[in-house]
């Protein structure tokens, strides 16, 4: 992977409607010489996974804040297994409860960021564990 920029999909699934923090995020791992699709708002886990397929993506990071995480990244890590992405980082942030990120990472998520952490830290994670499955 020495040789190509890590390649990150950004999107937003459900109905959310503010995508602030997800396009502050994008522009960091941009600024960071990451490659970021940004697939905005209103995407279905089917639109995500296919994306990431197509761009043949390192990492997928979901941005939610409607309360739908939990069935949003189990739907995308199931669909990223069936389609050959299961080695490749599922990660995001967003309004997401402590008990629910434990939950989330006992089902192959990464680690999940919230409001006002650390852009850095954000870019360091992704460097990381680029095409990964956390541990």
């Amino acid at each position: 992977m020495a040789d190509r920029k890590i390649k990150v999909i950004i999107a937003k699934p459900g109905l959310d409607g503010h995508d602030r923090g997800a396009k502050v995020v994008a522009r960091a791992l941009v600024e960071a010489g990451m490659e970021v699709v940004y697939l905005g708002l209103q995407q279905t886990p089917e639109s995500i996974v296919r994306a990431a397929v197509e761009e043949d993506a390192d990492v997928i990071g979901l941005s939610i804040l409607s309360g739908a995480h939990m069935t949003n990244f189990r739907r995308v890590r199931e669909l990223m297994l069936s389609s050959g992405l299961g080695d490749r980082l599922l990660t995001g942030g967003g309004i997401i409860p402590t008990k629910d990120q434990e939950k989330l990472q006992e089902m192959g998520v990464g680690k999940v960021f919230g409001p006002g952490d650390d852009l850095q830290e954000i870019v360091e994670y992704i460097r990381a564990n680029a095409r990964r499955v956390p541990g």
